[in-house]
């Protein structure tokens, strides 16, 4: 795992376990283009029509893999009083990204999706890495496998023990990193997930909301549980404004759409060894009790835990099974 960055395919999507009619809705945020031309180059490279539904925001309706939203992001656009956003638009843009919003895909449409990315790399499309402090980002809702308590929590667990490995790398850059969007969860949650072998849905909801009352985690887990249990949710956190799906909010990956090594396969297929860890038992129990040693230590620190993930995934033989299938 230690070399996974390098070591996953990038020129094809690997599929998740228990995939079969599994569907991922992408977000994508990014600079460099004007949200009109980013809906041209969309509907150029996936066919479609544009709607225009107001100054900053565009609709590519019956392209390939659906309808495409594009805007000047939201959550900065609110923030901006009405009166005066003509005249701060065009600075705005300097920090604000654009972001393009599928429809829940199916497997199979990953890939066309993939290439308008690199068509909008070709226009101009800049990433998270083109200025300093932007922070703009890759978001996969992908759909679960089951609504279950028990494949949320080993899902949820797998990430939890894994997310140090993904920081320790240079795979997100310094300002998503000190920002508050993909915060780690904090410790004593993930010592909680480790000790709850299995749990019901009521008590997961439970713990999930008493350690994580925010959207503003790497795997955010809100959109389900506005699913599962919108009344809880609404009580709990009445001023969020939540999306209720079935699927795992996935915020953490950059967008580095200006970089010719990077792609969207990369970002999904590193979800997929974490759903791929997530399904060998024998793995998370190691993982799990590791985890309870490394924390009942006095001699170890957080940043020790990377290489004792790292040790066992690849002691595992899971990434190489990975890249096998890949070739």
């Amino acid at each position: 795992m230690s070399d996974l960055h390098l070591t996953l395919p990038r020129d094809r999507f690997l599929p998740l376990p228990h995939g079969d009619g599994r569907k991922c809705g992408v977000e994508i945020e990014f600079g460099g283009l004007r949200e009109d031309k980013a809906a041209r180059i969309l509907a150029d490279t996936l066919g479609g029509e544009i709607r225009c539904d107001g100054d900053t925001k565009y609709t590519v309706t019956g392209s390939d893999i659906g309808e495409i939203e594009v805007y000047l992001d939201t959550a900065w656009r609110d923030q901006i009083d009405t009166a005066i956003l003509g005249q701060l638009l065009e600075i705005a843009r300097s920090v604000v990204p654009v972001e393009i919003v599928t429809e829940p895909l199916p497997f199979a449409a990953l890939p066309r999706l993939d290439a308008a990315r690199a068509a909008l790399r070709k226009a101009g499309a800049t990433g998270s890495r083109s200025g300093i402090l932007l922070g703009w980002g890759v978001h996969l809702n992908v759909q679960l496998a089951e609504e279950t308590a028990d494949h949320i929590l080993r899902v949820t667990t797998a990430f939890a023990l894994c997310d140090d490995v993904i920081r320790a790398f240079d795979w997100v850059d310094t300002s998503r990193r000190i920002g508050p969007f993909v915060d780690p969860y904090p410790r004593a949650f993930i010592d909680a997930l480790c000790a709850a072998e299995r749990i019901d849905m009521d008590a997961l909801i439970t713990l999930y909301l008493k350690h994580n009352p925010t959207r503003n985690r790497a795997l955010d887990l809100l959109p389900i549980l506005a699913h599962i249990a919108p009344d809880r949710l609404k009580e709990a956190l009445p001023d969020e404004k939540i999306s209720a799906r079935p699927a795992y909010h996935y915020r953490l990956p950059d967008c580095r759409i200006d970089e010719a090594d990077w792609s969207l396969a990369l970002e999904w297929n590193r979800w997929v060894v974490i759903e791929r860890i997530a399904a060998n038992f024998d793995l998370m129990e190691q993982l799990r009790t590791d985890w309870i040693e490394h924390r009942g230590s006095f001699t170890t620190v957080r940043s020790d835990w990377p290489d004792r993930v790292t040790e066992r995934v690849d002691q595992s033989g899971l990434i190489e099974e990975l890249v096998g299938e890949a070739a």
